[in-house]
């Protein structure tokens, strides 16, 4: 982990420690042309390393684009994979990273059970993910999540050596996001922290990581949104960022499991999808977490309890322009039931404090409209 303010510039260095001398640069039509990605490929070539760079990765990525994303690194002959981007961007990087040399199905690595030791370890490329957003922490997981186009539905894609080997954690390159990816991505951050802080197994570490998180991001992400040029708070949301995808070990819970299908059908920008399910979703846990939730107040100096931070997480949503409701993003009653059939097979919601149902699905769906 290198993590500072322009540490973009050690990308080369980093690079040859990992004996990588043809990377591809996976990234998006938007960050390729920023003055840092251009920087990033001059710095390579003069350090003599051929680099190239796959501009297409794509919001909420499917099969297809990965297809697209292989092709061009094989064509290319790279021999490594430099993310640079949101949790899209570095969730394809590392599929195309572990993909490439693999002669089973992707499929076949889904996070069931021991599905990973079917991959070949050996075969799988270094990579190097540097975030330009605050929110998923994928740069520090196992996992990539990616749309299965037959089915529309995401599924976790899991194995150990897709942690990439070298993040850096550079918040001047956060700084162009504007005010509502910057709103997005923080309230992912947030509900990390918050669900793996009340999911059911025993993992005392990423409970007191998730605490702390939290504790950045409500002492930070008001301030990025208003001034999104703070270098300080920028980094501490970058921290909390990463935070919280080590937190969610613990796993996460309903929020995630009805965003995901929703992300899958209507193509929503999964960071404010969960801001928008939040309060929902705390309202139908209340009774499993109240006092836990209680215990957070109390760390984040808040007062009044659960509904001291259900009152604290709706004037936050407000002060960002978050929706007040799933219609505010484009989703409307008729897939409910989809949706709700499809959240009790995503692996989220096994770590909701409150059993998961069909029903209860459903409550918190109407809830939210």
């Amino acid at each position: 982990m290198r993590f500072g303010a322009g540490r973009i510039d050690e990308l080369a260095d980093a690079c040859r420690s990992l004996k990588t001398v043809r990377p591809l640069i996976i990234t998006d039509n938007f960050i390729g042309k920023l003055p840092f990605t251009q920087k990033a490929l001059r710095n390579l070539k003069a350090a003599d390393l051929t680099s190239s760079i796959f501009y297409d990765a794509q919001t909420n990525p499917n099969d297809t684009h990965l297809k697209k994303a292989i092709e061009a690194f094989q064509e290319g002959k790279h021999d490594g994979v430099i993310a640079l981007g949101g949790g899209s961007v570095i969730d394809l990087a590392k599929l195309v990273a572990f993909m490439s040399l693999q002669v089973r199905p992707i499929w076949d690595f889904q996070d069931i059970g021991d599905q990973w030791m079917l991959a070949d370890p050996n075969k799988i490329f270094p990579i190097i993910a540097i975030p330009t957003t605050a929110g998923t922490g994928s740069e520090v997981g196992r996992a990539g999540v990616l749309i299965n186009s037959d089915t529309n539905t995401k599924n976790i894609i899991f194995h150990p050596k897709i942690l990439p080997s070298i993040v850096i954690g550079d918040p001047e390159v956060t700084m162009g996001m504007p005010p509502h990816i910057t709103a997005g991505t923080g309230m992912d951050a947030l509900s990390h922290c918050l669900e793996a802080y009340c999911a059911t197994s025993f993992h005392p570490m990423s409970e007191g990581i998730a605490l702390q998180g939290m504790l950045l991001i409500k002492e930070n992400i008001e301030q990025v949104f208003q001034d999104g040029t703070n270098i300080h708070a920028r980094g501490n949301m970058l921290a909390a960022s990463m935070m919280g995808a080590t937190a969610f070990q613990r796993g996460l819970g309903a929020m995630h499991a009805l965003s995901h299908p929703i992300g899958a059908i209507y193509n929503t920008h999964h960071g404010m999808t969960n801001a928008v399910l939040m309060p929902f979703v705390l309202d139908w846990n209340r009774r499993t977490i109240e006092d836990r939730i209680n215990n957070l107040s109390r760390h984040l100096n808040i007062k009044g309890g659960f509904d001291g931070f259900r009152n604290w997480i709706i004037q936050l949503r407000k002060s960002m322009g978050v929706p007040d409701g799933l219609a505010g993003i484009g989703v409307d009653a008729s897939k409910f039931s989809l949706i709700a059939k499809m959240s009790l097979l995503d692996p989220s919601q096994k770590g909701n404090p409150r059993k998961l149902n069909f029903d209860g699905a459903l409550e918190i769906l109407n809830l939210a409209l």
